[in-house]
């Protein structure tokens, strides 16, 4: 048995999604003191082994709370135009063009919406976890995405990195799926074989738009 489903909103992750966070957890490293090949390499110790990443810097500084240094970090901490990946605009513009709803949230603090707004991305919705108070994978974050989108959950697309905080958590909210294999998550879930149970999976975002349009219009129930 199948339904209709017409595809009417896309909503994004930020890290490794839009954002090549590379700079930013090199700072990292800088601030902790850490050679950064070090530092990358425990990062990816804490991937392989499901955690949150938060727990990177425990491993370095126990007790270290990531709140206050990135207040401490001030300005040193964040995104800039040079941190977008160089297929970042021209999807959201194409998506955009092509009358699709288009979203930014992801599990952020709330300073980072406003550093996305100084990017004009061209976007209709930027939001935070912070700002909204829920996090992904929680259903409720994903139920956020669906009441922002003004659309039902199989009319509303989300795009990550990661299979734990985004494809499998919006799947099981009834979003449509898109996984993107990049970024240090990306590379790393993308040999699980939950990957193939998201509608699309890409490698960058430059076909994301075509690869919408032509996502089939019926989908099992």
């Amino acid at each position: 048995m199948t339904e209709a489903r017409r595809i009417r909103a896309v909503f994004f992750d930020v890290g490794e999604t839009l954002v090549d966070e590379s700079r930013d957890f090199g700072g990292w490293a800088d601030w902790l003191g850490v050679p950064r090949h070090t530092f990358f390499a425990v990062l990816g110790q804490v991937i392989a082994r499901g955690e949150d990443h938060r727990a990177v810097f425990q491993h370095f500084r126990p007790g270290f709370d990531l709140a206050v240094e990135r207040e401490r970090r001030g300005e040193a901490y964040g995104y800039g135009e040079g941190d977008l990946y160089p297929d970042a605009r021209p999807c959201l513009r194409a998506l955009k063009a092509d009358g699709y709803f288009v979203g930014v949230v992801g599990n952020q603090p709330a300073r980072t919406a406003g550093l996305l707004r100084d990017l004009d991305l061209g976007v209709d919705l930027i939001a935070t976890s912070a700002g909204w108070g829920v996090e992904k994978p929680s259903p409720a974050f994903f139920e956020r995405v669906v009441e922002a989108s003004g659309f039902g959950p199989g009319e509303v697309a989300y795009v990550g990195d990661r299979l734990d905080n985004d494809i499998l958590p919006a799947r099981a909210a009834g979003l449509v799926t898109v996984f993107v294999k990049r970024g240090p998550w990306g590379h790393h879930h993308a040999g699980r074989p939950e990957a193939m149970l998201a509608d699309l999976r890409i490698d960058d975002l430059t076909d994301l738009p075509a690869r919408l349009a032509a996502l089939s219009t019926c989908r099992p129930r």
